[in-house]
């Protein structure tokens, strides 16, 4: 009995080792994968064929430019003062009447009482001025009685006598030189509409061409455009310009722009005023204010008074009342376009005693001369 129950026993051992043999010969037959965690780096057998992954398309990829700096403004090159006289006489003589007026009266065969008060009536209307006038006809009356009438000979004196009565011996320099290491201060005035604030801009040009270090004072405040105006005329020859808030304080303007000036060490500050009416009391004042302002750094050496030529005696009042104020030193001249008021001239320099320094005959940037005597009057008789 006991030998069938070993005999059992040994059976069902045979039986479950061979269960088992069988069960771990299934889990590793080749070609089945382990369980792995998933860190794991499967790695192909040698001799599979991998393909390589496609790279993907190359995508061009346009690396934006650094930003490149504002181009610097390009400056213009004023002309020089000497060109500018020869092609402002050129244009002069190319459109005057008065000069052709007077040689044609003094040509005549004949010089009598008529062709005299002709001559007289000629020069009163090219706003020479009664006295000036007069001054002038007696000379030639003498001089062609003497010396004769010819035309040539006529012609000769009439250039003689013009010159005279403009007066050579003025000096007509812009002082625009300071003291010792100070800027000169050009101060720039008149009333609206002659051209004041453009006349600003081409002094500007005028120094530049004769290589001075500028500064330019917008301190009219009060005309919406003036400071704006007179930027763009600077930036053209790469001249600042010091300006202050519309309707600001004049006075506190040019004296900023001067004080800049003065630590910059610049040659020049020239300061363009608001274009005041010669009856407005309480604005004449203000310009006086302007001046005195400045002159607490340093004195104003040149004052400019913008007159424009075609408004005869009205000009002469505005002449008179604006140096009353400022003590004008100089004139500058617009619009000497060669029609019959160049008599001008000759009136605002008996009438102020100051020479003019400046004439302008058209509106290109550097339609401004110095203004020579001789040269004016040998465009008005070419």
């Amino acid at each position: 009995m006991q030998e069938w129950i070993y005999l059992v026993i040994g059976i069902a051992v045979v039986g479950v080792l061979a269960i088992a043999g069988f069960v771990t010969t299934r889990v590793r037959r080749p070609g089945r994968l382990p369980e792995k965690a998933s860190t794991d780096v499967i790695t192909p057998a040698p001799s599979t064929t991998v393909e390589a992954p496609t790279a993907p398309p190359t995508v061009e990829v346009e690396t934006p430019e650094a930003s490149a700096e504002p181009a610097a403004p390009t400056l213009e090159t004023p002309e020089k003062p000497a060109s500018r006289l020869v092609r402002l006489r050129q244009r002069l003589a190319g459109s005057n009447a008065l000069g052709r007026g007077l040689l044609g009266l003094l040509s005549r065969d004949q010089l009598d009482e008529d062709t005299w008060e002709a001559i007289e009536d000629l020069l009163i209307g090219a706003d020479i001025g009664v006295a000036p006038t007069q001054e002038l006809v007696e000379n030639l009356r003498t001089r062609l009685r003497v010396e004769g009438g010819q035309a040539a000979d006529a012609r000769a004196v009439l250039r003689e006598e013009l010159i005279n009565l403009v007066d050579p011996t003025m000096d007509r320099a812009l002082k625009v030189s300071g003291a010792g290491d100070a800027p000169g201060v050009v101060l720039v005035v008149g009333v609206n509409g002659t051209g004041k604030t453009t006349t600003v801009g081409k002094i500007a040009r005028i120094l530049v061409a004769d290589e001075r270090t500028t500064l330019l004072a917008a301190a009219d405040t009060f005309r919406a455009a003036a400071a704006d105006q007179l930027s763009t005329w600077g930036e053209r020859v790469g001249v600042e310009v010091v300006r202050g808030p519309e309707g600001g304080d004049p006075a506190s303007v040019a004296f900023d722009a001067v004080k800049e000036g003065i630590d910059r060490g610049v040659d020049t500050v020239v300061v363009d005023t608001a274009g005041r009416l010669q009856n407005k009391q309480g604005l004449m004042d203000e310009l006086g204010k302007v001046k005195r302002v400045i002159e607490k750094q340093t004195p104003v050496t040149e004052v400019l008074l913008v007159l424009d030529a075609t408004t005869g005696q009205n000009g002469l009042i505005q002449a008179k009342v604006f140096s009353e104020v400022v003590d004008v030193t100089g004139i500058a001249l617009t619009k000497l376009d060669g029609s019959a008021k160049g008599g001008i001239v000759v009136a605002v320099q008996r009438q102020l005693g100051v020479p003019v320094k400046l004439v302008g005959l058209g509106e290109g940037p550097d339609d401004l001369a110095p203004f020579d005597p001789a040269a004016f009057v040998d465009a008005l008789l070419s």
